[in-house]
């Protein structure tokens, strides 16, 4: 199998997002570094002409891909043949999507949007911190109620819903440090990113999170 290429930035949880995903499949995969000013150009706008990463090219189906919601659905669905990180009965099928869907239109954009308005907005704009402050804590809260007296969000094992949900969660405490944070308030939502966390793929994605370019030769 030919490695799978990741348009990739470092430290952004949307392209960690999808390497959690290769490396849990254990698929062969090589990064390539976009840098800012390139992403909302040629050649990179061929590849995603909304100039973000991840993207990905997968030199074994031709297929070129953008958005990290439909990426990993794809990685699964083509090469998630043991169903390890999914399932293929229903409703656990629908369940899924269901969660993915709600990581990609909920915590991605709130969470990201309160990083903005809390680390990068060159003006302080209090209503807007306090506004996406809530709404990150709204987002976690309704996960933690979904967790209760359970240990993942569909059925008994460790699916890409969960994992969709884990790189942007390793941001909160960085995102909300001059805002009121507990972890300890939402304990279902702790030990489930805790569990997550400890898993051989969020250790290798966590190292890497400082380097340009990675590599795998993948188990595949």
């Amino acid at each position: 199998m030919k490695p799978i290429l990741l348009y990739w930035r470092n430290q952004v949880p949307n392209p960690s997002k999808v390497l959690v995903i290769l490396e849990e499949l254990g698929l062969p995969y090589e990064t390539s570094w976009v840098e800012l000013e390139d992403l909302k150009k040629e050649p990179f706008e061929s590849v995603n002409p909304n100039g973000r990463v991840p993207a990905i090219e997968d030199p074994n189906t031709n297929i070129i891909l953008f958005e990290s919601g439909a990426i990993v659905s794809y990685l699964v669905d083509t090469y998630d043949k043991e169903h390890k990180l999914t399932y293929n009965s229903t409703p656990e099928k629908y369940f899924l999507q269901q969660w993915s869907f709600f990581q990609a239109s909920g915590q991605g954009p709130y969470f990201g949007q309160a990083a903005w308005f809390n680390l990068f907005h060159p003006e302080k704009l209090e209503s807007a911190q306090t506004r996406y402050a809530n709404e990150l804590k709204r987002i976690v809260g309704v996960l933690n109620r979904a967790l209760k007296g359970k240990e993942w969000l569909v059925g008994d094992k460790c699916t890409y819903a969960d994992l969709a949900f884990v790189m942007w969660n390793a941001q909160i405490d960085f995102v909300m440090k001059d805002h009121a944070w507990n972890a300890a308030e939402y304990p279902n939502f702790k030990r489930w990113q805790e569990a997550m966390m400890a898993r051989d793929s969020l250790k290798k994605v966590m190292s890497v999170l400082m380097d340009k370019e990675v590599k795998s030769a993948g188990r595949v």
